[in-house]
C-alpha cells in the first residue's frame, strides 16, 4: 500500500482505535498519540518533557506550542517517513494551523483527515457497554465485541468490569467536551477539502472506503 499521512478525528467510541488497528495490520504507518508522546517525553526528561511536567504539576494546561513541539519531534523520526496516523490530534484550530507549519517545515504533506462521524445515541450505547479487564486492561463491548465467556477476558482470563468512567453521565460529558473542543477543527479540515467522512459505517465498510479513497 502507498505511504499516507493521515489524521484520525472522532468522538470517544467512534471506532478510531479499531480502524487504526485494522489498518496497521495491512500497511506500515507510524501510529501517533499525543498522550503517548507526552508521557514518553516526561519519562525521558527531555526539555519539552520537563516543561510539560512542571506545568502539569502546577495544575496548568500544557500549551499548544509545547504539544506541537513534541509532535514535531515525533514526526521527524525515521518511522514516519513511511507515513503516519495522528490519532486525536490536533484538538484546536490553533494546533491545526501550527501542525500545518510543522509539516511544511519537515517537507511533509497531509493526505487526508478521516472523520469518524457517528450519531450520539450510537456513541453512548458503545461507551456505556464497554467492559475492561481488571488484570490486563483489554477492552470488550457488550454489543459489538463480546468476550467468549461472559465476564471473562479472552486474553488473560481476568475479570471484566465496567469502569466508573463508562457510566451514562460520564459518557455524555465526554461527548460534550469533544464537541466543544473539536467541532471547529472538523469544520477547519472539512473546508480544506482533505476530509473523508465515515458516516456511521461498520468497521468493514470503513476499511473498504479507506482502501478505495487512499490506497
Amino acid at each position: 500500500m502507498k505511504k499516507k499521512n493521515l489524521i484520525f478525528v472522532g468522538a470517544p467510541g467512534s471506532g478510531k482505535g479499531t480502524i487504526s488497528g485494522m489498518l496497521l495490520k495491512e500497511v506500515t504507518l507510524a501510529h501517533i498519540s499525543t498522550g503517548d508522546i507526552l508521557r514518553d517525553e516526561i519519562k525521558r526528561g527531555t526539555p519539552l518533557g520537563v516543561q510539560a511536567s512542571e506545568i502539569m504539576k502546577s495544575g496548568g494546561l500544557v500549551s499548544d506550542d509545547i504539544v506541537v513541539g513534541m509532535v514535531r519531534e515525533r514526526l521527524a523520526k525515521d518511522d514516519c517517513k513511511n507515513g503516519f496516523i495522528l490519532d486525536g490530534f490536533p484538538r484546536t484550530v490553533n494546533q491545526a494551523e501550527l501542525l500545518g507549519k510543522v509539516l511544511a517545515d519537515l517537507g511533509m504533506e497531509l493526505d487526508a483527515v478521516i472523520f469518524f462521524n457517528v450519531p450520539d445515541q450510537v456513541l453512548l450505547e458503545r461507551l456505556t457497554s464497554r467492559l475492561t479487564c481488571k488484570a490486563c486492561g483489554a477492552v470488550f463491548n457488550k454489543l459489538s465485541m463480546k468476550p467468549q465467556v461472559e465476564g471473562v477476558c479472552d486474553k488473560c482470563q481476568g475479570e471484566l468490569i465496567q469502569r466508573a468512567d463508562d457510566s451514562l453521565e460520564t459518557a455524555t460529558n465526554r461527548l460534550k467536551v469533544f464537541y466543544a473542543q473539536t467541532q471547529a477543527v472538523i469544520d477547519y479540515y472539512r473546508a480544506s477539502g482533505k476530509m473523508i467522512e465515515l458516516n456511521n459505517l461498520t468497521s468493514e465498510q470503513s476499511m473498504d472506503v479507506l482502501k478505495k479513497e487512499l490506497f
